[in-house]
């Protein structure tokens, strides 16, 4: 197993569309929908791979706060993880883990904080992995209840 960061390339923007229409078709995260070429632009591109094959990645960017807030003070230097994915059957065997500890390191002398959102359907299994597994801590949730 390889990961390693990488420069956005046709190829690469191939492979990363064709892995996120994989992911929406599984259905498991709410409103999820296959990348474009211009949801991946402009962010830092981490790649898992197994034969030279993509079986997962990650990729977000760095932005800096304008003003305080709950979380973090004006200027604070964060990394937003837009989408961390692996492929169904590499799952349960630590690639997610190794793709955000990879990108940790790489990103942690620039940034004072790494944030996320999730969608996931399952949110125990999501919310064990960052809590549990990865060490970042819940701040916030948001809760819907249908009634029509």
């Amino acid at each position: 197993m390889v990961v390693k960061e990488t420069e956005l390339t046709e190829e690469v923007a191939g492979q990363l569309i064709t892995l996120s229409e994989e992911w929406e078709k599984e259905n498991c995260c709410h409103g999820y929908y296959k990348n474009t070429l211009d949801d991946l632009k402009g962010n830092r591109i981490f790649l898992a791979l197994e034969g030279g094959v993509v079986v997962g990645y990650l990729f977000g960017h760095k932005e800096v706060t304008d003003r305080i807030t709950s979380i973090y003070d004006a200027g604070t230097s964060c990394f937003e993880i837009e989408e961390l994915y692996v492929k169904p059957e590499y799952r349960s065997r630590g690639i997610g883990r190794r793709l955000f500890q990879y990108m940790e390191t790489v990103v942690s002398p620039g940034v004072d904080m790494l944030m996320l959102g999730t969608a996931a359907k399952n949110y125990r299994a999501i919310l064990h992995f960052y809590l549990d597994e990865l060490g970042m801590e819940f701040w916030s949730a948001r809760l819907f209840k249908k009634i029509r």
